[in-house]
């Protein structure tokens, strides 16, 4: 069981991520898009399947947004509604600044009932965050006060730590707020990545803690409007590896090669420093092309575990 893995700080965990479809459609084109993706689901076998919480977030840069937002099912409600039969743990994010404190206790209270899943806790951009929004601290406390406390996730990012150098030092106080578990931003950039994660072992190391699992997120690109959308959304991409991207004869082809490059160089870096790693693959795209791809990165890098 997931849970269970995560307590006992499994090495290999194996996530795939999806959205849920957008909102406003008709019920039988939601129920006919879960069968599909439950189909593709059971058939790769995860240890768990992450279901996305979507915000806009056109107000944390002034660059004009590549794809429009387009507000999709809240996961929860997804996952119960249309994916009972599957028979996979869940990760639900859920993005806590547009919730008031007593709809987030709710939101655990359900979540809580069916006692496998786990979530992970989504701030909002801080430049976007309005007066009165719930912040991420305050909903870890009020998670952390409820009888049976819900099994948590935090975000990493690399590319906030190349700036600020202080992602380590948030991951300390996340998991004293009750994280279990870190799901990283989408990475292409390993070098930013190692240094994260050399600074997190070390961090980890003087408060005396144990490393806790930390999934290492990767997602196929198959455009250059897909690469400025991540780059948008704060994806770093080291100069040589967006050439190699920009350049190549197969965009979606290159991408899922150099993501099996940069996985196999991060793994090693975090089998030396004896850190739990696993891998979560994001299938965010609605291209039949886009998805096949997501498939066979989660089977290879599967392998590679």
């Amino acid at each position: 069981m997931l849970r269970d893995d995560i307590r006992a700080r499994r090495d290999g965990l194996r996530l795939y991520g999806l959205t849920p479809p957008k909102r406003g459609q008709d019920p039988d084109k939601v129920r006919e898009i879960a069968e599909r993706q439950a189909r593709r689901v059971a058939a790769l076998a995860p240890d768990g399947l992450v279901l996305y919480d979507l915000q806009d977030e056109a107000g944390r840069t002034g660059a004009a947004r590549p794809f429009p937002f387009l507000p999709t099912l809240e996961p929860l409600a997804y996952s119960r509604d249309f994916l009972a039969a599957l028979e996979v743990p869940r990760v639900l994010y859920k993005c806590v600044g547009n919730q008031s404190a007593a709809e987030l206790v709710a939101w655990a209270d359900a979540l809580e009932a069916g006692g496998r899943d786990a979530c992970v806790l989504v701030g909002a951009p801080s430049s976007a965050q309005g007066a009165g929004a719930l912040g991420l601290r305050t909903a870890y406390e009020l998670l952390g006060r409820r009888a049976t406390p819900a099994c948590l996730g935090g975000i990493a990012i690399a590319e906030r730590h190349a700036r600020k150098l202080d992602e380590d030092e948030r991951l300390v106080g996340k998991h004293a707020a009750g994280c279990r578990f870190f799901v990283s931003q989408t990475v292409f950039d390993a070098g930013a990545t190692k240094s994260l994660l050399s600074d997190y072992a070390l961090a980890f190391a003087r408060a005396g803690l144990e490393p806790v699992p930390f999934i290492l997120s990767f997602s196929p690109c198959g455009s250059l409007k897909t690469m400025d959308f991540m780059k948008w959304l704060g994806i770093s991409f080291p100069r040589w590896l967006e050439n190699d991207l920009r350049f190549a004869p197969d965009i979606l082809r290159k991408s899922v090669d150099l993501a099996l490059q940069v996985f196999a160089d991060v793994r090693a870096f975090a089998k030396e420093k004896k850190l739990p790693l696993g891998i979560n693959v994001e299938s965010v795209s609605i291209r039949k092309e886009e998805i096949e791809a997501s498939s066979e990165l989660f089977a290879s890098l599967s392998g590679m575990m």
